[in-house]
């Protein structure tokens, strides 16, 4: 009976062994893809960096996009926007926009 166990053991552990090889992993083409690159994106408002993929985008006249990192961020460069007038232009720390 003793000798059963030791041979079950055994196997088990063999079977172990060749599940962790390279006998039983996925050849190359089939692995999981890698995790996600987002491209990161910085708020004109308060510098922050954030995913492209979550950030608010407006559009500018000009056809370029602004992305924010929250609705207020958002709503504070829109103030900015209508408070300029056509021969003034307003820094904001960072772009230069009419």
């Amino acid at each position: 009976m003793f000798k059963w166990i030791i041979i079950l053991i055994a196997f088990y552990l063999i079977y172990r062994f060749v599940r962790r090889s390279a006998l039983f992993k996925a050849p190359a083409g089939k692995r999981a893809p890698a995790e996600i690159q987002d491209e990161m994106v910085q708020d004109p408002v308060c510098k922050t960096y954030v995913p492209k993929r979550v950030a608010l985008e407006v559009n500018r006249a000009d056809g370029e996009k602004e992305y924010f990192c929250s609705t207020e961020c958002r709503d504070t460069f829109l103030k900015l926007k209508k408070k300029t007038t056509g021969t003034e232009k307003k820094q904001y720390p960072g772009k230069d926009w009419e």
